[in-house]
């Protein structure tokens, strides 16, 4: 695989109805090759009944975090205990303002409490920060010639290597999972103008430390701050973004910015109002049962119960595969749970391909009301894909597979009745 990122510059100023501007929010990854020790975890790729089979669609070898189950190796575990390694880092020309732990504040307890309420409690998030100092790096920050786009060489290797050293006599590093590194804000530009943050997931070819690749590194820089006054609250989902990567997850804003998920996953979006990740992505880290799933694989016509995907238990999400690599994933959405900015509640349909590289478009999400200008006017919320949802009587219908999605209706508790028909 190659190493890719793809990010174009971010304009300083932030309007709520400009669709460029939401073009740019999300932060980048980068998945260099080479085999690893660890694999994920997910509960979901576990055999399980052999009716989901054709759902299951597979994993595309030299595809950059394939949307496929299972998850190739390399990745962090996503169940169960995971153990984050924090370190605050600064620059000669670069020194931490204020104190370290202050930035670590700004990260955690939120990125615990998000991946705690997205995973219906599966995945126990447990930051660490055993150097509660700034960690000064013996070279200025613009020695490393750290850049959008940059590989883990020449620059991130120094980097790591120096960070390594500082670290090493204070911290076992084979004791974590994953690895975040939190840069003092003031080293490079601000995030409005250029996003740095980035991900090296999967990779064995990562400077070592105590034995281990640190294959699985998150940076942070700067400050997602558009000045709209909710940094407080909405300024940490930078890292569950970048930490989905280690997991594993791919980058589903492209070139065009978030047109083709919007808000409804933080892989596409992660500044702004809270977000939420798509059922398909919490079946495949396994945050969903496989009995939570049905397969329309068959011929005809079938019938499936759908309960809001933000709350716990129940059926959550219907695939209708089309071939090896990809279908479409339907599941309800509700402002509930991390999905804060919903302004239309109902059942999303969207297509997952597993052959298309992260950045790339490996989710599209169908829109019900094209053209609509979307239900919302908040600061980057994907406006056109708001109102995305469909609502009983309305009907997705992809004419070229033959495939009908109609929304039948919805009980007062909020389960939606889909009918999905296919050749």
């Amino acid at each position: 695989m190659q190493h890719t990122r793809r990010r174009i510059r971010r304009p300083v100023a932030l309007a709520a109805t400009t669709a460029l501007s939401l073009a740019l929010l999300a932060s980048a990854s980068s998945t260099l090759p080479g085999p690893a020790p660890a694999s994920a975890g997910p509960v979901a790729t576990t055999p399980g009944t052999t009716q989901l089979g054709p759902c299951r669609i597979t994993t595309t070898m030299g595809v950059q975090m394939s949307e496929g189950m299972p998850t190739a190796p390399g990745y962090a575990r996503s169940t169960g205990r995971v153990k984050a390694l924090n370190l605050m880092i600064d620059f000669p020309d670069a020194v931490g303002e204020g104190t370290a732990m202050s930035r670590y504040r700004e990260f955690f307890p939120q990125t615990s409490d998000w991946f705690a309420t997205s995973s219906y409690g599966r995945l126990q998030y447990k930051p660490e920060a055993p150097i509660p100092d700034w960690l000064r790096m013996p070279r200025p920050f613009s020695s490393y010639g750290i850049e959008r786009g940059s590989p883990y060489e020449p620059g991130y290797r120094s980097l790591v290597e120096d960070i390594v050293k500082a670290a090493d006599p204070k911290v076992d590093f084979s004791a974590y999972d994953l690895v975040n590194v939190l840069v003092t804000p003031n080293a490079g530009p601000s995030a409005l103008d250029t996003v740095l943050s980035v991900t090296f997931s999967g990779n064995d070819e990562a400077p070592y430390a105590d034995g281990v690749p640190l294959a699985n590194t998150s940076f942070v820089y700067s400050r997602q701050d558009d000045g709209s006054g909710s940094f407080a609250e909405t300024g940490y989902r930078v890292l569950p973004h970048e930490n989905g990567h280690v997991f594993g997850l791919p980058d589903l804003y492209t070139a065009d910015g978030g047109g083709t998920v919007g808000h409804w996953d933080i892989m596409s979006e992660d500044w702004g109002a809270n977000n939420d990740l798509l059922g398909w992505h919490k079946w495949k880290l396994g945050w969903l049962d496989n009995d939570q799933v049905s397969c329309a694989s068959a011929t005809g016509t079938s019938e499936h119960l759908l309960t809001p995907l933000a709350l716990a238990g129940g059926p959550k999400l219907a695939f209708v595969p089309l071939s090896d690599t990809s279908g479409y994933a339907v599941e309800v959405r509700t402002e509930d749970g991390n999905d804060e900015a919903v302004c239309d509640e109902g059942v999303l349909i969207y297509r997952v391909e597993s052959d298309v590289d992260t950045g790339h478009g490996p989710v599209t999400v169908s829109d019900s009301e094209r053209a609509s200008g979307g239900c919302t006017r908040r600061p980057n919320v994907h406006a056109e894909l708001s109102d995305a949802p469909y609502r009983p009587g309305e009907t997705f219908t992809d004419r070229v597979n033959g495939i009908r999605i109609g929304v039948l209706d919805e009980d007062g508790a909020g389960t939606y009745r889909v009918r999905i028909t296919r050749p």
